[in-house]
């Protein structure tokens, strides 16, 4: 493959894989550095902000190479983190909710 010259859409299907690759690399990053700041593992929303992120670049990566076995590894786990992103919202409004319930009683 780099034995030739890349032309700009390879180059730029290859911008968008190490793009992808990248923002998986920062959920890892952020993950440790957010557990490192608590003294204990945790997972910060950050992380699924940049899984969700990798995945649809590589997704999208994957279309573009015509791979199979990565599209379906990339668009399942894309469906798993913005899973994961609506818990955490829906999680974060019943906490308002039920602080704003607290308050209206005190």
């Amino acid at each position: 493959m780099f034995t030739t010259e890349l032309s700009f859409n390879e180059i730029l299907i290859l911008a968008v894989g190490f793009a992808g690759q990248a923002l998986f690399f920062m959920r890892f990053f952020v993950q440790w550095l957010y557990s490192e700041k608590h003294r204990r593992s945790l997972i910060p929303t950050a992380f699924w902000y940049f899984s969700l992120g990798g995945s649809l670049l590589l997704l999208t990566y994957a279309i573009i190479r015509r791979d199979p076995v990565f599209m379906v590894g990339q668009s399942t786990g894309f469906i798993i983190y913005l899973r994961n992103l609506f818990l955490i919202a829906r999680e974060r409004r019943e906490r308002e909710a039920a602080a704003a319930e607290n308050g209206d009683q005190g």
